[in-house]
Order: C-alpha cells, then structure tokens, then sequence
C-alpha cells in the first residue's frame, strides 16, 4: 500500500523547511593537503613502489565505495525513458497527488528532482548528485552538498535490475532531501573528512578536507616518512615508518577489518577517523552486544559471524585475509573454494558419496549462502527490494545440504 496524504504533506513542510539548492562544488579525491592529515601522501604516492598493487586496487570496491559523481562513477542511465521512477502515478491515484523523481544529465552535473502534485499544480524540489557511496556491486546511493552540510538524496540506484529505487531507510511516498551524514557514516565509505564538530551527530564539515575512497593509507598509514626515507638513501629502515597489517597479530588484523565489516551496533568511544591499523578496535568503540542472530546486519557484520565459525575457531592463524586479497578485486564466490581444501577433505563431504568431485567446484554456496537482510530494505511504489549479503558464518546448514544432494 502507498502512504501519502498525511506523510505526503509532512515531507512537504520538511521540503519547504530544507529546500535550499545544493552547492555545485565537487571535492577532488586524494588530495594530501586535507585538515589533519598532513602526513598523509595520497595513492599516488605508493604507485612507482607498489605499481602491481595500486593498478589493481583501484578497481575494488574499497577504492570505489565513494567518489565525485561524474560519467564514470555515476553508475546508473539518464536516458529518457529510463530516468523516471514513479512512486504515485496520479492518473491512477484516486485524487491523491501524484509523486515521481527524475533524474537528468546537465552541461554542469547530474541532478534529482522530485516532482509531486497534480498537473496543474505542482512543486519540484532539485538537487545535485555531489557524491556516489557504494561500488555498484549492489548499487550506489547519492549525496549532496549544501554548504558545509552532507545530506543523503532520496532515490539511489539498484544494480539488480538496473533500476532507480527510493534510497533504503527512507519512507515511500514521501518527499524527503533533509536525511543528514554523519561521521560515522562516512568512516566507512571515505579515507577522511574534517567534521567541523566534536558532536559524533554533527554534519558540518570542511569539504576541502575529503578524500574519498578507501586510500592505501586508511589501512597502512601515513606514508610521509616511509616515502621520506626511501628518497633520501634510508630504504633499509623505511619498512619501520609504514604499517603492514600483515604482520599485525591475527586479532589486529581482523579489528582492521571490523572498523567497517562488524555491523553498525556499537557505540563509538572515538572520535570518527580516529582509529589507527593495528591498535585494538575495543579502544574506540564499545564491545558488541552479544547477538544469536545468523543474518547480516545493515553493514554486514560479516567478522562477527566469521567468528563464529568453527573454521575460525580452530585456526588460530585464519583472518579475512586468508581468503580475500583486498588489493585485487574479489574473485567469483565459488572460487574461494580452494581455500576451503586446502584444510578439508572434500571426500569428507556430507554429499561427496552422492555428487563426488564436483563439490569441490563450489562449497561456498552451501557452506557460505547469500541470505536476504531484512534491514537493507527499499520499499519503493508497490515494490519491496531487499539486498542479499553473503552469510560468513562458515558451518553446515542441513536445509542447504538436503537441497544439493536433491538436485543431484
């Protein structure tokens, strides 16, 4: 069912309230001049060193989870036709007003307009596109500008389908530009911002400070000495002045990882952007509550499940990094099933008498499975779109079990 009327009009005095245009300025990525991070080189930097691993990462999704919006980043068509997403078609809405967005192409950026009303007497609403979150593995939300504030635009775009769909969290059938960006938001989709606030809540920032992406430096440090070093003749001690994460203690590097893959129930202790690669999480956010749920959460909170399982618990050396290689884009799911023998016996198998071999083709889609998360949840006109996560609590689901050995 499609809730306008009363909302509807709330969203209207939220629009008129907030309806100022969106600045045109688009931050430039990896600039090393940012507020508070002067020790910082940018990717750059690392690439006549590290060529191999810097013209792979900038492919992955941690590279592209933010960016500028421009042709290359924006993901999504604007073609007529395919720009459109009707939320209350008012031809067929009983005399409510009718509702759609649209989003268009222009000489100086691309926009969302929101168009609600009746045909002879309408209100509009635009803003720009500043800012794309997400690598378009799922899809890709936008923000934009308005001085020093980041907000959050009401329509994102869904890989699955290729098709524009109210942005997850926002209420269907209502018109709303006002969802502000925190920090904590944005540890997680950008190397730095400089909020102008100690309030963890707050969303005023200064925009020359972003950097967008996840930098070789978010996980390795501020490189200003270690590329010192090598520069003037001290080679031989400038692996001391940068962090290696794959000499942390197996719990240190999991924390590196759990900044952004452990869900987002917790409570942080720490300013955002804080967090230094190797030092425990614990001393910047409070421990997790102690959950029994199987599912991802809005984020994901794939480390948590990870240590849950038993693989986990009996190989003290296993972290992430034992199947993913995160200067390299991820591989197909299945792929990561050599990692799975290089410890199991596939004739061990539950199913291996009744399908042989070629389990060893894919035992992640059996010990591994994509679930839907009914928190990451768009319900956009009449349609309910959930994105699917993979679950990383790596055990034997029976249901799954039974279903293989039928198809076989």
């Amino acid at each position: 069912m499609i809730r306008v009327g009363a909302s509807l009009l709330l969203s209207l005095i939220v629009w008129l309230y907030h309806s100022g245009q969106s600045a045109n300025q688009i931050i430039a990525s990896g600039s090393p001049g940012h507020a508070g991070r002067g020790d910082y080189v940018g990717d750059t930097a690392c690439t006549s060193c590290h060529g191999q691993q810097s013209t792979s990462y900038i492919h992955t999704s941690h590279s592209l989870t933010s960016r500028p919006v421009n042709k290359d980043s924006v993901l999504a068509s604007f073609t007529e036709g395919r720009n459109i997403l009707t939320i209350v078609d008012s031809t067929n809405a009983a005399g409510q007003p009718g509702l759609y967005f649209k989003m268009e192409e222009k000489e100086d950026g691309y926009y969302q307009t929101a168009v609600t009303g009746f045909d002879s007497q309408l209100l509009t609403r635009t803003a720009r596109m500043d800012l794309v979150t997400g690598s378009g593995v799922r899809g890709a939300t936008y923000l934009y500008w308005e001085g020093d504030q980041l907000f959050e635009l009401p329509v994102s775009y869904w890989t699955d389908g290729h098709r524009w769909i109210n942005s997850p969290g926002y209420t269907n059938g209502t018109v709303d530009f006002s969802r502000p960006i925190n920090p904590g938001c944005l540890e997680c989709h950008a190397s730095y911002i400089q909020p102008l606030s100690t309030d963890p809540m707050a969303n005023h920032y200064d925009r020359t400070s972003l950097v967008t992406g996840i930098t070789c430096e978010r996980c390795h440090g501020a490189g200003a000495e270690h590329l010192a070093r090598q520069r003037d003749g001290t080679a031989g001690t400038a692996g001391q002045a940068i962090l290696n994460p794959a000499r942390f203690p197996r719990d240190r590097q999991v924390d590196l990882c759990a900044l952004c893959h452990n869900g987002i129930r917790r409570e942080a202790t720490a300013p955002a952007f804080s967090y230094v690669p190797g030092q425990p999480l614990s001393n910047y956010f409070k421990p997790l509550p102690v959950s029994t749920a199987e599912h991802p959460d809005v984020h994901g909170n794939q480390v948590g499940l990870l240590e849950r399982s038993r693989c986990y618990l009996s190989s003290p050396q296993m972290s992430c990094s034992t199947c993913h290689d995160v200067h390299a884009v991820e591989r197909p799911a299945a792929a990561y099933s050599e990692r799975c023998l290089n410890c199991h016996k596939w004739q061990s198998c539950g199913v291996s008498k009744r399908l042989g071999h070629a389990i060893t083709n894919n035992c992640i889609d059996c010990h591994m499975p994509v679930e839907q998360t009914n928190v990451i949840v768009s319900e956009t006109g009449d349609r309910i779109v959930q994105a699917s996560m993979r679950n990383h609590w790596i055990k034997v689901y029976p249901s799954l079990r039974s279903k293989s050995a039928a198809k076989h």
